[in-house]
């Protein structure tokens, strides 16, 4: 099953690649000067207190040891990363970065022959971390990663793998360092398409980086190579032949993932704000610098290494990230939700379909034993909806299925024989296999 809105777009990876890609774009017109709001000096001068930065000198810092536990530190200046010139004259934007980049920072991975980088999100004082699977594990290819981590006022510490979740592609790393600024979250539930979206991270190896844009579209499936996907899950769809969405590894290689890797399907946050290699684990983050999102993908219209942002960039929503954060925190890894059906693409008439579009994932199977059989699912039924997410075809009915709570109720919409009718689902844990 093809993407038809995207089939000649590739996204890809976030990983440092030096020397390529498409310079980031943080002050590009639309029709004209972008009109900015304008916030007051002590609005202004409230969130620099909090971000713990003043005005465009430098910052204290303390630079650690690489070792087992934090170092005896040394006082350093270190630069700024949000310069901020005249404060009688602040945007919004810059308001968000003071706000939000002392919680980004840049991680640095390596293995056996493989490096890259990428950037990640400070979840708490205790050091957790938050990233992206393919930025851990160099996309695949490393199963004891190197890791290390940069924060935004130039402190080094090494970090430990807390666990990873390929089906979400995120991660939790972890460093013991002091004065650590925990990121302020979001609700990626209360966006509206066209809000400010503002990526910070660490394109191409550049820390602090700060660009913008708007949410382009919310709910939007992606299919993407995994980087250690497990085998197959019921529910799960069919790969679409290399034509869908495929990441390329933080080391900047065009090499494609095996196919035995196999595909995982996201619902994620579509934006304009330049997003490149590296900005991967890195923020998506709001007009008041909250964090709505974790980048994971970008489309672009070229192919290997000399890839850039184009304007399609992908995050996943904070509300999932945070609880599978929380619970590979808590258990080491993560829940998703499993209905239990076999679904293939429905066309409008409710039959299989032939066309490249689909109207719904048609029931070709349901499941023994499964929360589908136990809420009455029947095959030839054409599933529309799962709680509030749209479906429209096999993809994004795994993705609206995977980021549901294991346990947790959900009204799911289908189609019977030309007669619509809502059924309550209360999904289970996906099996291992």
């Amino acid at each position: 099953m093809s993407h038809p809105a995207y089939a000649a777009h590739q996204p890809f990876y976030g990983g440092q690649n030096p020397g390529h890609g498409h310079a980031e774009s943080t002050m590009e017109s639309r029709g004209g000067p972008r009109g900015r709001r304008r916030v007051g000096l002590a609005t202004f001068a409230a969130g620099v207190l909090a971000a713990g930065l003043v005005g465009g000198g430098v910052a204290a810092a303390t630079l650690g040891a690489l070792d087992d536990g934090p170092a005896a530190a040394i006082s350093q200046s270190a630069p700024e990363s949000i310069v901020v010139n005249n404060t009688d004259d602040v945007n919004t934007i810059t308001g968000a970065a003071v706000k939000a980049s002392p919680s980004v920072v840049t991680i640095a991975v390596s293995g056996g022959t493989s490096g890259g980088s990428g950037s990640g999100i400070i979840l708490d004082t205790e050091g957790h971390i938050l990233t992206n699977t393919h930025v851990v594990t160099l996309g695949g290819q490393v199963s004891d990663p190197t890791v290390e981590v940069k924060l935004n006022d130039g402190r080094v510490f090494p970090a430990t793998v807390v666990g990873t979740d390929p089906l979400s592609d995120l991660a939790v790393i972890k460093i013991d360092a002091p004065d650590l600024t925990a990121a302020s979250l979001g609700n990626s539930d209360e966006l509206n398409v066209g809000d400010t979206a503002i990526a910070i991270g660490a394109p191409l190896g550049l820390s602090g980086t700060v660009t913008d844009g708007i949410v382009s579209t919310l709910n939007r499936t992606i299919s993407v190579a995994s980087s250690a996907v497990p085998e197959e899950q019921p529910d799960s769809a069919q790969p679409d032949d290399g034509e869908g969405f495929n990441f390329l590894p933080p080391g900047g290689s065009a090499e494609q993932q095996p196919q035995s890797q196999g595909s995982i399907f996201l619902n994620v946050i579509q934006t304009d704000a330049a997003i490149n290699q590296g900005n991967s684990g890195g923020a998506l983050v709001d007009a008041d610098g909250r964090i709505i999102g974790v980048n994971v993908a970008i489309a672009s219209g070229g192919s290997g290494e000399s890839t850039g942002n184009i304007g399609v960039g992908f995050s996943i929503p904070i509300n999932y990230a945070d609880r599978i954060a929380q619970e590979i925190i808590a258990e080491g890894e993560a829940t998703h939700g499993f209905l239990g059906v076999s679904v293939t693409a429905a066309g409008s008439d409710g039959a299989q379909s032939a066309s490249t579009f689909s109207s719904g994932a048609l029931v070709e199977r349901v499941e023994a034993d499964s929360p589908a059989e136990e809420a009455g699912l029947q095959a030839g039924d054409v599933i529309t909806k799962v709680g509030t997410y749209a479906v429209s075809d096999p993809q994004s009915l795994t993705a609206a299925v995977r980021i549901q709570s294991v346990g947790q109720q959900v009204p799911v919409e289908v189609v019977r024989g030309g007669d619509a009718r809502t059924v309550d689902v209360t999904l289970a844990q996906a099996p291992a296999q």
